[in-house]
């Protein structure tokens, strides 16, 4: 299955991923710019990803906490996810997500 990602830069990167994988390991696999500095324990917002809007709603419901650590994060968006919370099924073969301009932890690491 295929995951677009669009940089902060405009362009669009193509990833592979299967179902199961964690969107946070595959951008990282890609090559792209998202931290992660807690490993996907929600204890920070550096895997921050603008989620494009026509797919925002068929993802699982962010968590109390992931909201919480999105409150956290630069340039928060309506749309908004930390990719380490999304696990990807088959039905999101075409997920496109966008990583912001300004991305890092507001906690001040």
């Amino acid at each position: 299955m295929k995951i677009e990602f669009e940089t902060a830069q405009g362009e669009t990167v193509s990833a592979e991923a299967e179902p199961g994988d964690n969107l946070l390991r595959v951008a990282q696999a890609a090559g792209l710019p998202l931290e992660g500095t807690c490993e996907g324990q929600m204890a920070c917002s550096t895997c921050h990803v603008i989620v494009a809007p026509e797919w925002f709603d068929r993802l699982e419901e962010a968590s109390e906490e992931e909201e919480d650590m999105l409150d956290l994060a630069a340039g928060v968006a309506r749309t908004s996810r930390l990719s380490c919370q999304i696990e990807l099924t088959a039905e999101m073969d075409g997920l496109t997500v966008r990583i912001p301009a300004t991305s890092h932890d507001m906690r001040g690491f």
